[in-house]
């Protein structure tokens, strides 16, 4: 299957802060009381990144989310973590050159994907407790210059243009 197909018959949008497609395909009927306040236990999507749409741009999610490759190329990852340890990640199914099929992203860490050639990569991912855009932050260029000035220049292609 190309992309096309991928979205048409997975009914994938475009991701309105992220890039890429996406489409959520489970909410928790089950409530949790987190810090946030309420939130589903779970919730889960697919997501795809595309060559017309190959970056997904560095946020930080409150939830922990596990992602988990199926098809198409690789896609990397850039973590990073609240001390300021970057982290790099391959999501994929070459396990014997490093890839993962899973990938966990504790709550709290930035993240930014990448499609590392081709036409694309799927996966999906697991949110716990479950995603709410408010509880999602986009990253700023102010931001990351202040609270990790040294990995600056290392991850500015990832945050989305103003």
């Amino acid at each position: 299957m190309n992309k096309q197909a991928i979205i048409k018959a997975l009914a994938l949008e475009p991701h309105p802060s992220e890039g890429g497609y996406f489409k959520r395909t489970y909410t928790s009927d089950i409530d949790l009381t987190c810090p946030a306040g309420t939130r589903k236990s779970l919730s889960s999507i697919y997501y795809l990144l595309s060559d017309d749409s190959p970056i997904g741009h560095l946020h930080k999610n409150q939830s922990d989310i596990i992602h988990y490759f199926h098809s198409g190329s690789a896609i990397s990852y850039l973590i990073i973590h609240p001390d300021g340890q970057l982290e790099r990640q391959t999501l994929g199914n070459d396990v014997s050159r490093g890839q993962k099929p899973q990938l966990t992203v504790k709550g709290g860490c930035w993240k930014a994907s990448e499609l590392q050639a081709g036409e694309y990569g799927l996966l999906s991912e697991a949110v716990s407790p479950g995603f709410e855009y408010s509880d999602m932050e986009l990253a700023e260029t102010a931001t990351i210059q202040q609270h990790f000035p040294d990995l600056y220049e290392a991850v500015k292609k990832y945050i989305r243009p103003a």
